[in-house]
């Protein structure tokens, strides 16, 4: 058996081999001393994570050393996402620490904002500086802030006005500032008049102003013209007294303010719309019906020619007398009757169209082709023996579709227009040829243009009932547009326009027109219908704003005559007449005004300008 033998390097004991081993071990103890982990500063994102509780009951620590990237997550962070989490962030100052920031502090509660009705700071400041600028007088062209109404230094007057609406001020103020003025509308126009200086009068055609004409009666005046008759009845004390006296009984300044009457009326101290229309009609009392009439024929010629859902039209010798029922309780064909305020406006345009029919040489716009108002009156009573029997005549042979007017009380009035006969309408009209048609046409459009240069005038209900046509020997007809002499080719036919209930027209010193947004009815027409289809047309137009001036409304009702003529009307006519009927209708749709449309190709050979 052999024994191992170990043995050692010259020079070296066995102690010396075992001290060199420990001294070896002492050295790599320290080396893992010196290996343990070193406090850092670890920049990261701020992530909720949870400590696994194996490694929190074992003691184990987790650093994680490298920085997280965001390229390497797969999910895309927005920059909205990025920006917010740059800036400061938590920094871990052990190797213990679990790097997790703390929670966010919950942000600081803005003060609560102040009431709507209370103010934090003093308004002293802004008070001195108006009060300054108020204090400051401008010397010319320009009223001052604190006293309006007034231009020129030195001249100037203090106006208290209590607190009131603010149409209602400025109509106070402009009375107490103007006292030769005259006397005011109803309460109702006030509240209507436009928020503009009292001394602003609306712009409207120079020429228009200077053409007013009175010889068909003397006492035909415009509304205003009206106005200044019952202003002279009251005596210039008077109205200073009423400029000057105190705003606290308002309603007792209306009526002293308001039209005087110039007749009896049951309540005398407010404007009364029936005495002002006997004033226009140059009368201080109703007439009869059998009255009127007479004066045109005897009354056994009267003859009933017409009806219309407001009224009946009978002829007197060379005239037809419009008949209207006013301010009655009883319904006429279903309908309310007509108030006198309505039918004031109607005179008023009816007489202002009368001064286009002056063709002289120094007119601006002239034109005959809207009917001549011979006679306006007011009467009251029952129907005559005579109307009754020209009325029930006309129901056996035509079968009227209104009511008997045997039903009217004796206190009933009327209106009476007394016009030109202008012939059958176009409803009932045979026309012969294309000449005949386009006759028409240029007749109806130069009308119009001519109206509408010199008053805006809007006809609004041109269908074809409202125009009358004859033949007479004539071949030429004049107009006068805007100072041009122009001579139309008629072939014979003479047109008529009438009947200006919905009409809009600007007198100079009036408005004229009806509210239609009032009668929703007149826009629900069967679809289809021409005459429907273009009362839409216009309330699209006008957007339901029937004071303004909107011209293209005349357009509406030339497209519409055509579509009539295509469609209604049997004349002699090629397809190359229809074509060019149908291209005009096309080309109408481009204008804006019977005035653009007159320059159409479709009048060249018609509508000639004449040297003067």
């Amino acid at each position: 058996m052999h024994k191992r033998v170990l043995m050692f390097p010259s020079g070296r004991s066995r102690a010396d081999l075992w001290s060199e081993i420990a001294a070896v071990d002492e050295e790599q103890e320290g080396l893992r001393q010196h290996q343990r982990p070193r406090q850092q500063a670890i920049y990261q994102r701020r992530k909720q994570e949870k400590a696994s509780k194996q490694n929190v009951a074992t003691g184990k620590n987790i650093v994680n050393v490298a920085r997280v990237s965001l390229a390497a997550n797969g999910k895309r962070v927005s920059w909205n996402r990025s920006l917010s989490t740059r800036g400061r962030t938590s920094i871990a100052v052990t190797a213990c620490v679990d790097h997790r920031p703390g929670q966010k502090h919950a942000r600081r509660k803005a003060k609560p904002p102040l009431p709507k009705a209370k103010v934090a700071h003093s308004l002293e400041k802004e008070r001195s500086y108006f009060q300054e600028v108020d204090a400051f007088e401008l010397l010319e062209e320009s009223p001052s802030p604190k006293k309006s109404g007034t231009w020129v230094v030195g001249n100037q007057t203090d106006t208290v006005i209590p607190h009131l609406s603010s149409r209602l001020e400025k109509w106070l103020i402009s009375k107490k500032l103007n006292h030769g003025c005259g006397p005011s509308s109803t309460l109702s126009k006030i509240l209507e008049t436009s928020a503009m200086p009292s001394g602003v009068k609306l712009e409207t055609p120079i020429q228009s102003l200077m053409q007013i004409n009175s010889s068909m009666c003397p006492s035909l005046v415009c509304k205003n013209d009206l106005e200044r008759q019952g202003h002279s009845q009251l005596s210039k004390l008077e109205l200073k007294d009423v400029a000057e006296e105190s705003c606290k009984d308002l309603e007792a300044a209306f009526r002293k303010l308001s039209l005087a009457s110039t007749c009896d009326t049951s309540d005398g101290d407010h404007w009364n719309p029936f005495a002002a229309l006997l004033a226009v009609c140059g009368q201080t009392a109703p007439s009869t019906l059998v009255d009127v009439f007479s004066k045109f024929c005897a009354p056994d010629n009267i003859i009933k020619i017409g009806e219309g859902t407001f009224g009946e039209a009978f002829k007197a010798g060379d005239y037809v007398c419009k008949v209207v029922p006013i301010d009655g309780d009883l319904r006429v064909n279903g309908e309310v009757q007509k108030r006198s305020e309505e039918l004031l406006e109607e005179a008023v345009l009816s007489q202002t169209l009368n001064r286009l029919r002056e063709c002289q040489d120094d007119a601006y716009n002239a034109c005959t082709t809207f009917i001549q108002t011979i006679d306006l009156r007011v009467c009251r009573g029952t129907y005559d023996v005579e109307l009754i029997r020209a009325w029930e005549d006309w129901d056996e042979n035509n079968g009227s579709e209104n009511d008997h007017p045997k039903g009217f009380p004796e206190k009933q009035c009327y209106m009476v227009f007394v016009l030109e006969h202008g012939g059958k309408d176009l409803e009932s009209f045979v026309l012969l040829n294309f000449d005949e048609a386009r006759s028409l046409l240029v007749q109806v459009t130069a009308a119009l243009a001519v109206a509408e240069a010199a008053y805006e005038f809007e006809h609004r209900d041109l269908h074809w009932g409202n125009i009358l046509l004859n033949r007479n020997d004539s071949r030429m007809l004049k107009f006068m547009l805007e100072g041009k002499h122009i001579n139309v080719k008629t072939f014979g036919l003479c047109i008529s326009i009438i009947d200006f209930t919905l009409s809009r027209i600007n007198t100079g010193q009036d408005i004229l027109f009806l509210d239609l947004s009032s009668d929703p009815y007149l826009f629900k027409g069967p679809k289809g219908d021409k005459q429907s289809e273009t009362y839409r047309k216009m309330k699209e137009v006008t957007e339901d704003y029937w004071e303004g001036s909107f011209p293209k409304t005349n357009v509406l009702w030339l497209v519409y005559l055509v579509d009539i003529l295509l469609l209604k009307k049997s004349f002699e006519r090629s397809s190359k007449d229809e074509r060019e009927l149908r291209s005009l209708k096309k080309r109408l749709d481009g204008y804006d005004s019977a005035k653009e449309a007159i320059s159409d190709p479709f009048f060249a050979d018609l509508f000639v300008e004449c040297a003067v």
